[in-house]
């Protein structure tokens, strides 16, 4: 790329820079106490044969300067795979030269690559209206699902108890 940025997949030695990134998210989020990731998480769930996320990172001369953590993802409604970004995050002195775009193309790509997939799904926070502005010319659009979720001692309970 002319501008000296590559994307490429993160690696095992990326997971002190892939924590960092989404601690940042977290904190530009307002929820820097509920981002548990550490490097020692990301190297257990983000590499080998059972990885639970893929991730790309832009990087120019050796410094990452962005991330996209995704995962596949299915859809019975479209009865098609699918790609759901997780955490989406650029350095700020780099949001102006289109890289959080980049990264989602190299996701989907990867996504329809490898899993075949048709769609790209993500979730934006409500309080995130900058993001919302950027999905939407991007060509996202709200589909009226509202994601909840369980968590913490509700999902203990949940877990153990059998059908």
């Amino acid at each position: 790329m002319t501008d000296g940025l590559h994307i490429r997949p993160g690696a095992p030695g990326d997971a002190e820079a892939i924590a960092g990134m989404l601690a940042a998210l977290a904190d530009e989020l307002g929820e820097s106490g509920r981002c548990f990731s550490t490097p020692q998480t990301v190297r257990r769930d983000g590499f080998g044969p059972d990885a639970a996320f893929t991730c790309l990172l832009a990087v120019r001369e050796a410094e990452p300067l962005g991330l996209a953590l995704f995962l596949r993802y299915y859809s019975t409604h479209r009865a098609a795979a699918g790609v759901y970004v997780q955490d989406l995050w650029v350095a700020p002195a780099e949001r102006s030269r289109r890289l959080g775009e980049r990264l989602l193309h190299a996701a989907a790509s990867f996504g329809a690559a490898q899993w075949g997939a048709a769609f790209l799904q993500l979730t934006v926070h409500d309080s995130n209206s900058a993001a919302m502005r950027f999905y939407e010319r991007l060509g996202f659009a709200l589909h009226g699902d509202r994601p909840m979720s369980v968590t913490g001692e509700a999902f203990k309970a949940m877990a153990g108890r059998h059908a």
